[in-house]
């Protein structure tokens, strides 16, 4: 019986999904090796935060470029080689960052986590796409955006709690270093779980797609419309989260007059119901045949919850809570985004496709963060909500495009056959 026949022992399935989530969590978590840290950088070395802002857009920025390019070394040469790679970059950013004495060492730290997080999602779905077994894929996505979302909300934590223990936000840098460390050798221990070379359970249209792709030229994907649909995708909606990580909790006290204690907790909200919508997604993309219908309907969800926060007539404390929940929308429609991109790579170019396409996600990091600042230093505090939502509305339609290209490419199948 072939394997796409039959699904693979879960405990099999579960223990690859486990270790692809623990590695992509550890990306999320180097996103924010520097920024808790700001504070004290300024302190230490007299920088200002146009400084240090240019630390985060360096990292995004050769994350964005690297990412595109290192889709085509994964397919190349394999997933885990470069998964190796990618978190002995992270070893050594945190290391630069540990001794660095001014802004260069910072810079030095940025880029070489910026290099490391490069490849993280063309590894992550080309070994996710080959190891596990269709019917979990989307119980696998569901895990993959949920580790991101807890590393996203452990390294403030875990950088402000170290840093106050040991008085020292040196020790905390080297300790990031640590945690990578751990993870290679968690992963090494674990390696055949996550072998590429190994498993395909013929996701990618059998041995005659295999052949066919192994003749097309490297760059043909880029022809693809749904390719460069997919990217916009990820680039308006990671616009929103750019908004909300760095602008919501300012914006809501320009608004509503509420002190930053009380708006600290938006954008942990935010990431929270975010990774409890991913759990709830996971089921949805898991038997839905029209994903973009999914993902329609949760982001503009999300996108009316934001534009309600942006009227200013909620109560103070109900705007901070009604912009956290927001986020379950933008987590329920997760998995069912990685499966739409799934559905529309082309075969035997999961690693070049996912590549290009999550650039988008760096490039958005990269660009919006500037335009919702000047927004809120022009005092249009509710200009990040309703911006928010207006991008959620973009990648809407960025998805509904690529699912109706998915549906003819389905159609068109179904009638040769």
């Amino acid at each position: 019986m072939s394997s796409s026949a039959t699904a693979a022992p879960l405990r099999q399935d579960a223990r690859t999904i486990g270790l692809i989530g623990l590695a992509h969590g550890s990306s999320h978590f180097f996103h924010l090796m520097l920024p808790p840290l700001f504070p004290l950088f300024i302190r230490d070395f007299g920088l200002n935060y146009a400084q240090l802002g240019l630390l985060v857009s360096t990292f995004f920025v050769i994350s964005g470029v690297g990412q595109a390019l290192s889709g085509f070394l994964v397919d190349r040469v394999g997933a885990r080689p470069i998964l190796f790679a990618a978190l002995s970059c992270f070893v050594l950013g945190a290391i630069a960052t540990a001794t660095a004495n001014g802004y260069p060492g910072l810079f030095l730290g940025a880029a070489l986590a910026g290099l490391g997080n490069a490849s993280f999602h063309p590894v992550d779905f080309t070994i996710l796409n080959k190891r596990v077994s269709q019917p979990r894929l989307g119980h696998a996505f569901s895990v993959h955006g949920i580790s991101g979302n807890l590393g996203w909300a452990a390294a403030p934590v875990f950088l402000a709690g170290l840093t106050a223990a040991t008085g020292s936000w040196r020790i905390a840098s080297a300790s990031m270093a640590g945690w990578a460390v751990f993870v290679m050798a968690v992963l090494w221990w674990n390696r055949d779980a996550i072998d590429d070379r190994a498993g395909a359970w013929a996701h990618e249209g059998g041995a005659k797609a295999g052949a066919a792709a192994r003749t097309e030229h490297p760059l043909a994907f880029l022809q693809l419309p749904s390719v460069w649909l997919c990217f916009s995708f990820f680039f308006f909606s990671t616009c929103a989260l750019s908004a909300i990580q760095s602008f919501a909790s300012p914006a809501l006290k320009s608004m509503y007059g509420l002190p930053f204690e009380a708006t600290a907790f938006v954008v942990t909200g935010y990431m929270l119901f975010g990774a409890a919508g991913m759990v709830v997604g996971g089921f949805l993309a898991a038997g839905a045949d029209r994903l973009e219908k999914i993902i329609g309907s949760c982001l503009l969800a999300s996108a009316v919850l934001l534009c309600l926060v942006a009227t200013g007539v909620l109560p103070g404390m109900v705007a901070a809570g009604v912009a956290a929940v927001a986020g379950f929308g933008t987590g329920l429609a997760g998995p069912s985004r990685d499966m739409l991109i799934k559905q529309a790579s082309p075969p035997g170019a999961t690693g070049r496709v996912y590549g290009t396409v999550y650039s988008g996600l760096d490039l958005g990091f990269a660009l919006a963060a500037p335009i919702f600042g000047s927004l809120l230093d022009h005092g249009a505090a509710s200009g990040v909500f309703y911006g928010s939502a207006l991008t959620l509305a973009l990648g809407v339609l960025s998805a509904s495009l690529v699912g109706a290209g998915v549906a003819r490419r389905r159609g068109g199948l179904k009638v040769a056959a």
